[in-house]
């Protein structure tokens, strides 16, 4: 995946979402990977009521937790009875992060919807909103290059 496709990508999902005349209240990232979509399609659908949640899962390149686990601070989601939530996420991998995430809003919020750029078969969550569909492991331009100091761990198999 390239920059360019970030926003490309983000755009088709805001122009799904707003052609299936859902408006969400609020914007809610997973971080890390979904803040930057999170944040695009705040802008794209003029949402300006963002949260985040932390969500440890992945620990390394297709490595993972047995479980995710939120990380603090986690939102406290009071007054929201009737808001529609939008949660946004980079890629619905095993589903595992979405469904603790919406697991968290159900009965705090009115309704819950995800959007995500990538979701695989393996998903134990469908999302409603979906970029594009692949069974493959995912470079995203944000986290394809190893942190600073650290070395480079090149996958052969990755979609680019």
């Amino acid at each position: 995946m390239t920059w360019a496709d970030l926003g490309c990508g983000t755009r088709e999902l805001a122009e799904t979402i707003h052609a299936d005349g859902y408006a969400p209240d609020m914007v809610l990232a997973i971080a890390r990977g979904g803040l930057l979509v999170a944040g695009a399609l705040g802008y794209a659908l003029d949402v300006k009521n963002t949260f985040t949640m932390n969500v440890e899962f992945y620990t390394g390149v297709d490595e993972r937790l047995e479980m995710p686990m939120f990380l603090p601070p986690v939102p406290e989601l009071v007054d929201l009875d009737d808001a529609r939530v939008l949660i946004a996420d980079d890629v619905a991998d095993t589903g595992r992060t979405l469904l603790l995430v919406k697991d968290f809003c159900a009965g705090k919020v009115g309704e819950v919807r995800c959007a995500v750029l990538y979701e695989k078969p393996q998903s134990e969550v469908h999302c409603e909103y979906v970029w594009r569909r692949t069974d493959r492991w995912i470079d995203f331009p944000w986290s394809a290059q190893a942190p600073v100091g650290a070395p480079a761990v090149p996958r052969p198999d990755a979609v680019l």
